[in-house]
């Protein structure tokens, strides 16, 4: 489905609890309701990703001169619809244990640089993870980098990070200057009689001037201000998220510095379903 805009389209948000587990309660905290229907794929084309939308990263990372993807990740990019493709209104990343090009795993990750980035509004996707050792699915955005900044300096927003071996956990995560990396700024979100492999939740964030929420369906987890860097790095932190416009990446990784190479229990192949993806304004 092609971008669109809908200015009559109303999202009706699920009344949030601030009293949840792990969640800050205070009274500073800001929620915001978008409404105004931006971005929307639905994958609903058998066989055919919307590439007026989407864009297929390739290879291992050495091809962009960081080989691992920057964390020592095991699995190369395709865009082979054995790694990706769309099929009954879904997309469908898929993670193989095989010897392609040098590497000993595939998968596929989508994103929209180029064709889509927004500055502040609501993201999100409902997903179905994948499961085991060794897997690691992302929802995320970078920020544009056409002024010729690099990473950390441009931002990154992790709306969802999940490790396959923990099927009952996410994290919702922010890079910056000053807490990049093993330093990032995180919070983990453990679901209570539920798993992420086994049904659909939805994922995402509201980001506003000087606010990033994180969402898992309808909790409200976590809520990361330019007081929480100042806090989190000693004052050597730079929040990042008023300056550019970010855009959307969807992946599975295999292996990397967070999850550790999958292990003989590690089941292959292994998929991420995408049910949909939405961006909104106010």
């Amino acid at each position: 489905m092609k971008m669109i805009l809908k200015n009559n389209y109303v999202k009706l948000l699920l009344v949030v609890s601030l009293f949840i587990m792990g969640c800050n309660t205070d009274e500073t905290q800001t929620v915001t309701n978008f409404d105004n229907l931006v971005l929307e794929d639905n994958f609903d084309v058998d066989g055919q990703i919307d590439t007026s939308i989407w864009n297929f990263d390739i290879g291992n990372g050495a091809e962009q001169g960081i080989p691992g993807w920057g964390n020592n990740e095991l699995q190369f990019y395709t865009d082979r619809t054995e790694n990706v493709t769309t099929e009954n209104g879904f997309l469908l990343i898929t993670a193989r244990q095989e010897a392609f090009n040098g590497s000993q795993y595939t998968s596929a990750r989508l994103q929209t640089k180029g064709k889509f980035d927004q500055r502040y509004g609501r993201f999100e996707a409902r997903m179905r993870l994948p499961y085991g050792q060794g897997m690691w699915p992302a929802f995320w955005l970078l920020g544009d980098d056409s002024d010729g900044e690099i990473w950390p300096q441009v931002g990154e927003i992790d709306i969802m990070e999940n490790t396959g071996d923990k099927p009952t956990e996410i994290f919702g995560t922010i890079h910056g200057p000053g807490y990049s990396g093993a330093e990032s700024i995180s919070k983990l979100y453990d679901l209570q009689n539920d798993r992420v492999d086994t049904g659909f939740h939805i994922y995402g964030i509201e980001w506003g001037p000087n606010y990033i929420n994180f969402y898992i369906d309808d909790v409200l987890y976590n809520q990361l201000t330019p007081e929480d860097v100042a806090d989190e790095t000693d004052g050597e932190g730079q929040w990042v998220f008023n300056d550019r416009p970010f855009y959307i990446i969807l992946n599975i990784a295999v292996g990397g510095n967070l999850p550790g190479p999958p292990n003989a229990d590690t089941v292959f192949p292994q998929t991420m379903l995408v049910d949909y993806v939405r961006v909104y304004t106010e």
